[in-house]
């Protein structure tokens, strides 16, 4: 800094030294504190913007690898999690490219279609869970869409587009990440054709839902309102490609089972009936399911052609609900007892209120995410008066104090009808 600054002025602002704060020589120039914190600010402006443009890269893990790591959140469902695994791998190889080496020619002929992948099984199995953990665990944007609220554009709802319009947000705004995220579409068994026959009427929720659906799944450019559709009609229009991006879908798909029995049945009919397909476990026919199945319940043929990818969750016993409320990384016990070690109050569970809880979860047919209504209802009171106790520092629940939260905090209400 030079001390005769009243005869020099900064090289970029022009400003002489009586008017800055400190005025930093150089060999030919100098520049003042005001610019040095607003070339400071430009900088880190400009390492920003590179930082968002650029393409994330991530380590992408075999299919065994990626199963090890679904195993520690989702309990049981091998089959669903082996061919989750294989269609991500495929996926996402076929996006960042496989090394090549020497044995390998290259053909650039060939191109890789993405397999989008649809999910059956019933309610809290786990569907959206392992979507959720493969995004989280590849660092790329994920987005849950509702199926139910969609219709055919122009009519009352959400346009088909909307989907694209939240991933494009969970990535903020930053377009290159959204074209490599996933989607999953829940409840896609709700947009089945309402009937066999063509009527006067459209299906606006239905078939008009499917059809608007077939051009994203595949791949197309697709113009994107990035705040939504219709409560912004002045916005501009986002251009994503949907090649990239890999689309789950889940259903509960409820009925189905009739069809498949009805298929099996049909099947075995005549002289050339193998005795592999004489034993037919009728307590989990979703283990059958098939693409005809799905087009007998109302997906239009070209949606299922365009979700090749066919798994079935099991429906959960006691065992499963027993090792989902302990073992997972994330599971509702250390979740509860994380909670009250932030209020430094230790929780201890006696061993038959895991049963209990279990039992109750299978009478009322809600699947995992029963085990969470009935556990906020037997730690309802504890939660609300332990914290105001200064003098509290264990919390012992036992089978009687389960089953008297229960009488108390009306457990009638969780019936299904």
């Amino acid at each position: 800094m030079s001390k005769d600054k009243d005869n020099r002025k900064c090289s970029f602002c022009g400003r002489d030294g009586k008017s800055v704060d400190m005025l930093i020589s150089g060999i030919n120039a100098h520049i003042c504190d005001r610019c040095v914190d607003q070339a400071q600010i430009i900088v880190a402006e400009e390492q920003k913007l590179k930082q968002k443009n650029k393409i994330p890269s991530f380590k992408l893990l075999k299919p065994a690898e990626i199963k090890t790591h679904l195993d520690k959140y989702v309990i049981g469902q091998d089959d669903a999690k082996k061919v989750l695994s294989v269609a991500v791998y495929n996926h996402y190889k076929r996006i960042t490219g496989a090394p090549k080496n020497d044995n390998t020619k290259a053909d650039d002929e060939v191109e890789i279609e993405k397999s989008n992948i649809v999910l059956v099984g019933e309610t809290g199995t786990g569907k959206t869970l392992m979507a959720r953990t493969i995004a989280k665990m590849l660092h790329v944007p994920f987005c849950i869409a509702d199926a139910t609220v969609l219709t055919e554009a122009g009519y009352v709802g959400e346009d088909v587009e909307s989907i694209l319009s939240r991933l494009l947000q969970v990535a903020d705004y930053d377009v290159s990440a959204a074209e490599k995220g996933i989607i999953f579409i829940d409840e896609v068994d709700k947009i089945a054709r309402k009937s066999d026959n063509p009527s006067i009427t459209r299906d606006v929720s239905g078939e008009g839902v499917q059809q608007a659906l077939l051009k994203i799944l595949e791949g197309a450019t697709v113009s994107v309102p990035p705040q939504g559709g219709r409560k912004h009609p002045e916005q501009k229009m986002v251009q994503i490609n949907t090649q990239n991006i890999l689309f789950i879908c889940g259903g509960a798909f409820d009925g189905i089972e009739k069809r498949i029995a009805s298929r099996l049945q049909a099947n075995a009919i005549g002289y050339n009936v193998g005795k592999e397909q004489q034993a037919i476990d009728k307590e989990n026919m979703l283990q059958y399911v098939a693409p005809q199945d799905l087009k007998s319940y109302g997906l239009i043929p070209e949606l299922v052609g365009r979700l090749p990818v066919l798994s079935y969750l099991n429906p959960l016993d006691k065992d499963a609900l027993r090792r989902i409320l302990t073992e997972p990384r994330n599971a509702l016990v250390k979740q509860y007892i994380k909670l009250f070690e932030m209020d430094n109050i230790n929780l201890r569970i006696d061993d038959e209120v895991y049963d209990f809880i279990v039992d109750k979860a299978i009478e009322f047919k809600l699947g995992a995410r029963g085990l969470r209504s009935i556990c906020e209802l037997i730690m309802m009171d504890a939660m609300f008066n332990a914290p105001s106790d200064e003098n509290k520092n264990e919390i012992y629940i036992s089978l009687e104090y389960a089953q008297s939260q229960l009488k108390v905090n009306n457990l009638g209400r969780l019936k299904v009808a």
